[in-house]
Protein backbone atom coordinates (compact mmCIF):
# COMPACT_ATOMS: atom_id res chain seq x y z
CA UNK A 1 0.00 0.00 0.00
CA UNK A 2 1.58 2.91 -1.22
CA UNK A 3 1.56 6.30 1.42
CA UNK A 4 1.08 8.89 -1.34
CA UNK A 5 -2.80 7.15 -1.75
CA UNK A 6 -3.03 6.98 2.00
CA UNK A 7 -2.26 10.79 2.33
CA UNK A 8 -4.60 11.18 -0.91
CA UNK A 9 -6.98 8.64 1.25
CA UNK A 10 -7.06 11.27 3.81
CA UNK A 11 -7.55 14.57 2.63
CA UNK A 12 -10.99 13.00 0.99
CA UNK A 13 -11.87 11.64 3.88
CA UNK A 14 -11.62 15.29 5.80
CA UNK A 15 -12.81 17.31 3.23
CA UNK A 16 -15.28 14.59 1.97
CA UNK A 17 -15.03 15.92 -2.06
CA UNK A 18 -12.01 15.61 -4.53
CA UNK A 19 -12.22 19.13 -5.56
CA UNK A 20 -11.59 20.05 -1.53
CA UNK A 21 -8.47 17.38 -1.22
CA UNK A 22 -7.22 18.23 -4.25
CA UNK A 23 -7.07 21.97 -2.79
CA UNK A 24 -5.88 20.81 0.57
CA UNK A 25 -3.05 19.16 -1.82
CA UNK A 26 -2.18 21.06 -5.01
CA UNK A 27 -3.41 18.68 -7.23
CA UNK A 28 -6.16 17.83 -9.69
CA UNK A 29 -9.48 16.67 -8.75
CA UNK A 30 -9.29 14.07 -11.50
CA UNK A 31 -5.83 12.93 -10.06
CA UNK A 32 -7.28 13.01 -6.65
CA UNK A 33 -10.27 10.57 -7.83
CA UNK A 34 -7.52 8.07 -10.04
CA UNK A 35 -5.49 7.61 -7.09
CA UNK A 36 -8.72 6.71 -4.77
CA UNK A 37 -9.71 4.24 -7.27
CA UNK A 38 -6.21 3.04 -7.31
CA UNK A 39 -6.32 2.74 -3.63
CA UNK A 40 -9.52 0.79 -3.65
CA UNK A 41 -8.54 -1.46 -5.94
CA UNK A 42 -5.21 -2.59 -4.01
CA UNK A 43 -7.55 -2.95 -1.08
CA UNK A 44 -10.26 -4.75 -2.97
CA UNK A 45 -12.71 -2.81 -0.94
CA UNK A 46 -15.01 0.14 -1.51
CA UNK A 47 -13.40 3.17 0.55
CA UNK A 48 -16.21 6.20 -0.23
CA UNK A 49 -19.68 6.42 -1.19
CA UNK A 50 -20.82 9.72 -2.99
CA UNK A 51 -24.28 11.57 -2.40
CA UNK A 52 -24.97 14.89 -2.51
CA UNK A 53 -23.24 15.74 0.82
CA UNK A 54 -20.11 14.44 -0.41
CA UNK A 55 -18.12 11.38 -0.55
CA UNK A 56 -18.26 9.75 3.29
CA UNK A 57 -16.74 6.51 4.36
CA UNK A 58 -18.24 3.09 3.84
CA UNK A 59 -17.55 0.62 6.62
CA UNK A 60 -14.38 -0.86 5.19
CA UNK A 61 -12.93 3.28 4.60
CA UNK A 62 -14.37 3.86 8.61
CA UNK A 63 -11.37 0.93 9.59
CA UNK A 64 -8.96 1.92 7.17
CA UNK A 65 -8.88 6.00 8.56
CA UNK A 66 -7.62 4.72 11.86
CA UNK A 67 -4.58 3.27 10.46
CA UNK A 68 -3.55 5.57 7.73
CA UNK A 69 -3.89 8.29 10.60
CA UNK A 70 -1.31 6.43 12.93
CA UNK A 71 1.06 5.81 9.52
CA UNK A 72 1.11 9.74 9.45
CA UNK A 73 1.75 10.62 12.79
CA UNK A 74 4.25 8.15 12.56
CA UNK A 75 6.06 9.97 9.80
CA UNK A 76 5.53 12.93 11.27
CA UNK A 77 7.36 12.06 14.14
CA UNK A 78 10.12 10.59 12.23
CA UNK A 79 10.58 13.86 10.35
CA UNK A 80 10.60 15.67 13.56
CA UNK A 81 13.30 13.01 15.28
CA UNK A 82 15.37 13.74 11.79
CA UNK A 83 14.85 17.85 12.06
CA UNK A 84 16.13 17.84 15.28
CA UNK A 85 15.00 20.11 18.44
CA UNK A 86 16.54 23.46 17.73
CA UNK A 87 13.51 24.94 16.21
CA UNK A 88 9.90 24.71 15.18
CA UNK A 89 9.22 25.02 11.58
CA UNK A 90 6.35 24.16 8.68
CA UNK A 91 3.00 25.13 8.79
CA UNK A 92 0.76 24.88 12.17
CA UNK A 93 -3.22 25.42 11.41
CA UNK A 94 -4.30 26.58 14.62
CA UNK A 95 -8.06 27.08 15.08
CA UNK A 96 -9.88 29.37 17.36
CA UNK A 97 -13.22 31.25 18.92
CA UNK A 98 -12.94 35.05 17.50
CA UNK A 99 -12.54 36.98 20.50
CA UNK A 100 -9.00 34.78 21.29
CA UNK A 101 -7.92 35.23 17.88
CA UNK A 102 -8.79 38.66 17.78
CA UNK A 103 -6.83 40.32 21.02
CA UNK A 104 -4.87 37.18 22.52
CA UNK A 105 -3.31 34.95 19.82
CA UNK A 106 -1.54 37.41 17.73
CA UNK A 107 1.01 38.59 20.42
CA UNK A 108 1.37 35.35 21.90
CA UNK A 109 2.12 33.99 18.10
CA UNK A 110 4.20 36.57 17.04
CA UNK A 111 6.36 35.89 20.25
CA UNK A 112 6.60 32.05 18.97
CA UNK A 113 7.13 33.13 15.34
CA UNK A 114 10.36 35.41 16.22
CA UNK A 115 11.12 32.77 18.39
CA UNK A 116 11.12 30.06 15.36
CA UNK A 117 11.51 31.74 11.73
CA UNK A 118 10.69 28.66 10.24
CA UNK A 119 7.19 28.28 11.46
CA UNK A 120 4.35 29.47 9.69
CA UNK A 121 1.15 29.41 11.27
CA UNK A 122 -1.98 29.73 10.38
CA UNK A 123 -5.27 31.00 12.24
CA UNK A 124 -8.62 30.46 11.43
CA UNK A 125 -10.87 32.35 13.51
CA UNK A 126 -14.59 31.08 13.47
CA UNK A 127 -17.56 31.55 16.36
CA UNK A 128 -17.90 27.24 16.17
CA UNK A 129 -16.45 24.18 17.39
CA UNK A 130 -14.14 23.11 15.13
CA UNK A 131 -14.01 19.35 13.49
CA UNK A 132 -10.20 18.07 14.10
CA UNK A 133 -11.34 14.46 12.85
CA UNK A 134 -11.91 16.21 9.54
CA UNK A 135 -8.11 18.23 10.38
CA UNK A 136 -10.05 21.65 10.05
CA UNK A 137 -6.81 22.28 11.95
CA UNK A 138 -3.93 21.04 13.45
CA UNK A 139 -5.30 21.98 17.17
CA UNK A 140 -8.05 24.03 18.08
CA UNK A 141 -8.98 26.36 20.90
CA UNK A 142 -12.20 25.76 22.80
CA UNK A 143 -14.37 27.70 25.28
CA UNK A 144 -15.51 24.65 26.98
CA UNK A 145 -13.95 21.18 27.69
CA UNK A 146 -14.73 18.56 25.20
CA UNK A 147 -16.59 15.33 26.37
CA UNK A 148 -16.55 12.93 23.75
CA UNK A 149 -13.95 11.89 20.73
CA UNK A 150 -10.44 10.59 20.49
CA UNK A 151 -9.12 14.08 21.77
CA UNK A 152 -6.47 15.23 24.09
CA UNK A 153 -7.56 18.55 26.23
CA UNK A 154 -5.13 20.67 28.27
CA UNK A 155 -6.64 24.25 29.80
CA UNK A 156 -4.61 27.24 27.86
CA UNK A 157 -5.32 29.37 30.31
CA UNK A 158 -8.63 31.27 32.56
CA UNK A 159 -9.97 34.72 31.24
CA UNK A 160 -12.45 36.95 32.98
CA UNK A 161 -15.28 38.97 31.77
CA UNK A 162 -17.29 42.51 32.68
CA UNK A 163 -20.14 43.97 32.00
CA UNK A 164 -18.36 47.10 30.02
CA UNK A 165 -19.46 50.31 27.78
CA UNK A 166 -18.02 53.40 26.48
CA UNK A 167 -17.65 55.95 28.69
CA UNK A 168 -19.62 58.50 26.25
CA UNK A 169 -22.45 56.28 27.17
CA UNK A 170 -22.24 56.18 30.62
CA UNK A 171 -21.73 59.68 31.30
CA UNK A 172 -25.68 59.59 29.44
CA UNK A 173 -27.22 56.64 31.09
CA UNK A 174 -25.37 56.23 34.65
CA UNK A 175 -24.97 52.78 35.86
CA UNK A 176 -24.50 52.71 39.49
CA UNK A 177 -26.19 49.24 40.26
CA UNK A 178 -26.92 45.66 39.02
CA UNK A 179 -30.70 47.38 39.69
CA UNK A 180 -30.01 49.90 37.13
CA UNK A 181 -29.53 47.48 34.00
CA UNK A 182 -33.36 47.11 33.58
CA UNK A 183 -33.63 50.58 31.57
CA UNK A 184 -30.36 50.01 29.17
CA UNK A 185 -29.74 48.93 25.75
CA UNK A 186 -27.78 45.66 25.74
CA UNK A 187 -25.44 44.07 23.38
CA UNK A 188 -24.34 40.46 22.96
CA UNK A 189 -24.58 37.29 20.44
CA UNK A 190 -27.56 36.16 18.33
CA UNK A 191 -29.58 33.93 20.68
CA UNK A 192 -29.75 30.74 17.92
CA UNK A 193 -26.53 31.21 17.20
CA UNK A 194 -24.65 30.54 20.14
CA UNK A 195 -22.80 27.37 19.85
CA UNK A 196 -21.81 26.87 23.48
CA UNK A 197 -23.79 27.15 26.77
CA UNK A 198 -20.59 29.32 28.20
CA UNK A 199 -21.48 31.89 25.83
CA UNK A 200 -24.46 32.71 27.08
CA UNK A 201 -23.56 35.10 29.53
CA UNK A 202 -26.40 37.54 29.42
CA UNK A 203 -28.68 34.79 30.72
CA UNK A 204 -25.92 33.79 33.24
CA UNK A 205 -26.27 37.35 34.94
CA UNK A 206 -30.32 37.77 34.33
CA UNK A 207 -29.33 40.73 32.19
CA UNK A 208 -32.29 41.88 29.87
CA UNK A 209 -32.39 40.09 26.43
CA UNK A 210 -29.75 42.22 23.77
CA UNK A 211 -31.24 44.48 21.18
CA UNK A 212 -27.90 44.48 18.85
CA UNK A 213 -27.08 41.07 18.34
CA UNK A 214 -23.85 39.07 16.35
CA UNK A 215 -22.08 36.07 16.38
CA UNK A 216 -18.85 38.14 16.40
CA UNK A 217 -16.61 38.98 19.55
CA UNK A 218 -15.61 42.01 17.63
CA UNK A 219 -18.18 43.24 16.14
CA UNK A 220 -19.92 43.33 19.51
CA UNK A 221 -17.33 45.04 21.09
CA UNK A 222 -17.59 47.72 18.00
CA UNK A 223 -21.10 48.76 18.73
CA UNK A 224 -19.89 48.75 22.42
CA UNK A 225 -17.21 51.44 21.12
CA UNK A 226 -20.20 53.38 18.72
CA UNK A 227 -21.85 54.16 22.64
CA UNK A 228 -25.08 51.62 21.90
CA UNK A 229 -25.30 50.25 25.18
CA UNK A 230 -24.06 47.89 27.65
CA UNK A 231 -22.30 44.12 26.58
CA UNK A 232 -20.24 41.29 28.79
CA UNK A 233 -16.41 41.93 27.25
CA UNK A 234 -13.43 39.69 27.99
CA UNK A 235 -11.06 41.88 30.29
CA UNK A 236 -8.19 40.79 27.73
CA UNK A 237 -10.11 42.33 24.80
CA UNK A 238 -10.21 45.91 27.03
CA UNK A 239 -6.62 47.22 26.33
CA UNK A 240 -7.54 47.06 22.68
CA UNK A 241 -10.36 49.68 23.11
CA UNK A 242 -9.36 52.46 25.40
CA UNK A 243 -12.88 53.94 25.07
CA UNK A 244 -14.48 51.40 27.15
CA UNK A 245 -14.77 50.77 30.94
CA UNK A 246 -15.97 47.89 33.04
CA UNK A 247 -19.65 48.53 34.82
CA UNK A 248 -20.12 47.14 38.22
CA UNK A 249 -17.39 44.96 38.27
CA UNK A 250 -18.00 44.36 42.11
CA UNK A 251 -21.12 43.02 41.28
CA UNK A 252 -21.02 41.36 38.09
CA UNK A 253 -17.77 39.04 37.54
CA UNK A 254 -17.27 36.07 35.26
CA UNK A 255 -14.98 33.28 35.23
CA UNK A 256 -14.23 31.15 31.68
CA UNK A 257 -11.13 29.37 30.39
CA UNK A 258 -9.77 28.42 27.04
CA UNK A 259 -8.57 24.78 26.10
CA UNK A 260 -6.33 22.93 23.74
CA UNK A 261 -7.64 20.54 22.00
CA UNK A 262 -5.68 17.64 19.69
CA UNK A 263 -6.48 15.17 18.07
CA UNK A 264 -5.00 11.99 20.12
CA UNK A 265 -2.94 10.82 17.43
CA UNK A 266 -1.34 13.69 17.42
CA UNK A 267 0.50 13.15 20.71
CA UNK A 268 3.42 11.45 19.09
CA UNK A 269 4.30 14.30 17.09
CA UNK A 270 7.01 16.01 18.21
CA UNK A 271 6.54 19.34 16.36
CA UNK A 272 3.14 19.42 17.63
CA UNK A 273 3.75 19.03 21.38
CA UNK A 274 6.61 21.97 21.43
CA UNK A 275 4.56 24.03 20.28
CA UNK A 276 1.53 23.65 22.46
CA UNK A 277 4.04 24.44 25.35
CA UNK A 278 5.26 27.22 24.16
CA UNK A 279 1.24 28.63 23.12
CA UNK A 280 0.23 27.12 26.70
CA UNK A 281 3.04 29.01 28.40
CA UNK A 282 3.05 32.47 26.79
CA UNK A 283 -0.94 32.37 26.09
CA UNK A 284 -0.94 32.53 30.36
CA UNK A 285 1.81 35.18 30.41
CA UNK A 286 0.02 37.21 28.06
CA UNK A 287 -3.33 36.73 29.86
CA UNK A 288 -1.78 38.16 33.08
CA UNK A 289 -0.40 41.05 31.15
CA UNK A 290 -3.94 41.78 29.55
CA UNK A 291 -5.94 41.41 32.36
CA UNK A 292 -3.65 43.41 34.86
CA UNK A 293 -3.66 46.18 32.09
CA UNK A 294 -5.83 49.79 33.27
CA UNK A 295 -9.15 48.95 32.30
Amino acid sequence: MDWDDLRIFLAVARSESLSGAGRRLKIDPATVGRRIARLEEAVAARLFVKSPQGYGLTEAGGRLIAHAERAEAALEGATEALDGPEGLTGLIRLGAPDGCANYLLPQVLAGICDANPGLEVQVVALPRVFNLSRREADMAIGVSRPEAGRLTVQKLTDYRLHLAASRDYLERHPITSRADLGGHRFVGYIPDMIFDKELDYLAEIGAPAAALTSNSVSVQLNFLRAGAGVGVVHDFALPAAPDLVRVIPDEISLTRAFWLIRHADDGRVARLNRFADQLVRRARAEMARLEAGPV
